[in-house]
């Protein structure tokens, strides 16, 4: 980050008074990720800087486990490195209450904050004060090749058992046309093979801890649940699953090797978009599958811009971020890259959008999937924290991606789904007695 002053003074000989111009440029750096929509954001940053020359905008975009390595180290030493933030609903609560955050509730006039989602806003606000404004919304939904499903004979539901997916995933699957019968995440990562796992575990009736904050991987839903996805992933999933995280499923289903991909819902304008999907005309979405236990397998998140305490240019980064998370900028997306391309998930006015709805084929799946998720009982059984696909206690970025690597290991064939649940039942249990919790 670089904040320079620039005095622009102006005299001639003739000048009877000297006359003295001044401007400020301001540079932000602003960290983010990799995903589709951040890179789109990028190459629009001109209708933002010819609104505001006096700031210029300076990137940071970095693969998903990377970006959330950085900008932790970054805002718990207070380096400041950084002037605006790409981070989710698992850090805001937690850095917005330890005053790392910048409030942003006096984002400019016309910014209409009311009008965001309310399943979204309630996941970026501490004490009805919004800490971070979502550039998109998601919860996760099951995105399914309709050509392969009526060649197996089967007709997906709306609202699919787990029991049906593994039908579909064994019928769809042909190795020799590389097409394989279902896509989920494999790589390590409290927010990648856990993300899954974890919203998959609700709907297993497993939990992360009971409600003294012991941990739960010795139970029998843990052990159906880690088998199952074992199961699935090595009969009918693509070779090395195990490296395998958001942006290469959505690759790989573009390219027609996925016969189903349960991942999110921001996912579905890639997977539809005639110009990068090669089955863009035949793709259909249902609910995140159940097991008749009252949870699906589907999870909230949203993708969001804040500014941390550390930042010395937090009025430029608001700006900067209510350009960004606008209405505005929403049509701005659709003019260049049509109705279907924009951030998905954040506005109850894009819902009431008959424009947005027509392009949009998964715009009410997507709507129905984040009202379904609630993270405050995001469990069968009672839990004792928040958090739909992770919990949310700072303790939970390390011990989530320590399990992450034991149960990607197993998915790797390095060990068995019971060393698995052994080695995450013990490091948990070592975690959280050191953090005090019991």
């Amino acid at each position: 980050m670089t904040m320079t002053m620039r005095a622009l003074l102006g005299a001639t000989a003739l000048c009877t008074a000297a006359s003295v111009v001044s401007a400020q440029e301001t540079t932000l750096t602003i960290a983010t990720v990799n995903n589709g929509d951040m890179i789109r954001m990028q190459g629009l940053t001109e209708d933002f800087t010819e609104q505001h020359p006096e700031i210029a905008l300076e990137w940071v975009t970095l693969e998903e486990n990377v970006l959330r390595q950085r900008v932790t180290q970054d805002i718990a030493t207070n380096g400041g490195q950084f002037d605006v933030m790409t981070i989710g609903t698992y850090e805001v609560p937690i850095w917005g209450q330890q005053g790392w955050l910048v409030p942003l509730d006096d984002m400019p006039e016309g910014y209409d904050a009311d009008d965001i989602l309310p399943a979204i806003a309630g996941g970026l606000t501490v004490d009805g004060t919004l800490y971070a404004a979502p550039f998109y919304g998601e919860s996760s939904m099951v995105m399914y090749r309709t050509d392969l499903m009526e060649e197996a004979g089967l007709e997906m539901p709306d609202a699919p058992t787990w029991e049906f997916i593994k039908e579909a995933a064994a019928a769809m699957t042909d190795e020799e046309a590389e097409i394989y019968g279902i896509c989920l995440r494999g790589k390590a990562g409290w927010g990648e093979n856990m993300a899954f796992l974890t919203a998959m575990a609700n709907s297993y009736g497993a939990r992360w801890f009971d409600e003294e904050w012991n941990a739960q991987f010795d139970t029998e839903a843990w052990s159906n649940t880690l088998t199952d996805y074992l199961d699935i992933m090595t009969n009918y999933g693509p070779p090395g699953a195990a490296n395998n995280g958001f942006n290469e499923n959505l690759a790989l289903f573009q390219q027609g090797k996925c016969g189903m991909w349960i991942d999110a819902t921001v996912a579905a304008s890639f997977v539809t978009n005639p110009d990068e999907s090669e089955v863009a005309d035949s793709v259909g979405f249902a609910l995140a599958p159940d097991n008749g236990l009252g949870k699906r397998g589907n999870w909230l998140w949203a993708w969001s811009l804040a500014v941390p305490a550390g930042s010395d240019a937090p009025d430029a980064a608001k700006t900067f971020i209510a350009w960004a998370t606008s209405k505005e900028y929403t049509e701005l997306v659709a003019e260049n890259e049509g109705w279907a391309n924009v951030p998905p998930g954040t506005r109850t006015s894009l819902y009431e959008n008959q424009e947005y709805l027509d392009a949009a084929p998964f715009a009410q799946m997507t709507l129905e999937s984040i009202q379904a998720a609630d993270p405050t009982n995001p469990a069968v059984d009672p839990v004792p924290y928040t958090g739909v696909q992770f919990v949310a206690i700072p303790e939970f970025a390390g011990i989530g991606t320590q399990v992450g690597q034991e149960f990607s290991a197993a998915l790797a064939g390095q060990q068995s789904a019971e060393e698995a649940l052994s080695n995450a039942q013990a490091l948990t249990e070592d975690e959280m007695s050191a953090a005090g919790y019991n």
